[in-house]
């Protein structure tokens, strides 16, 4: 068992690399520990992720503001506080703010995470299902 106290948390604040457009805000709350890693990201409105996938999957715990995420394939959903999203291992997705609106979550991501291409912003810009 591991528990990290928020006066023990590694940190790491600051904004996103390469793996985001816009304005991200990122802060690691647990290190990769046995294939899991715990981030609180805060996405500037028009933020998001480059489309990824994660190994063993993702939860994202959303904690403030409004959000949208997108599965390869899919229609665009919208995503707000209180909602949690599993993505499962393998799919390719992207999350992020809406355009009007900042949006916080906890991002447990599982296993290795392998990145791809920025969210066009025609992707980005669909109409909400």
């Amino acid at each position: 068992m591991k528990i990290v106290s928020p006066v023990d948390e590694p940190g790491g604040s600051g904004r996103g690399g390469s793996t985001f457009t816009g304005e991200v805000f990122t802060y690691v709350t647990m290190e990769y520990t046995d294939g899991a890693a715990v981030t609180n990201v805060c996405f500037t409105p028009g933020a998001r992720t480059f489309w990824h996938s994660h190994e063993n999957g993702q939860i994202l715990l959303v904690l403030a503001g409004k959000g949208w995420t997108q599965s390869d394939g899919q229609s665009k959903q919208v995503i707000r506080a209180g909602d949690t999203v599993w993505v499962p291992a393998g799919e390719l997705h992207w999350h992020g703010a809406t355009n009007q609106s900042y949006m916080t979550h906890k991002a447990i991501s599982l296993g290795n995470t392998a990145w791809s291409q920025a969210v066009s912003d025609a992707d980005y810009q669909q109409d909400v299902s």
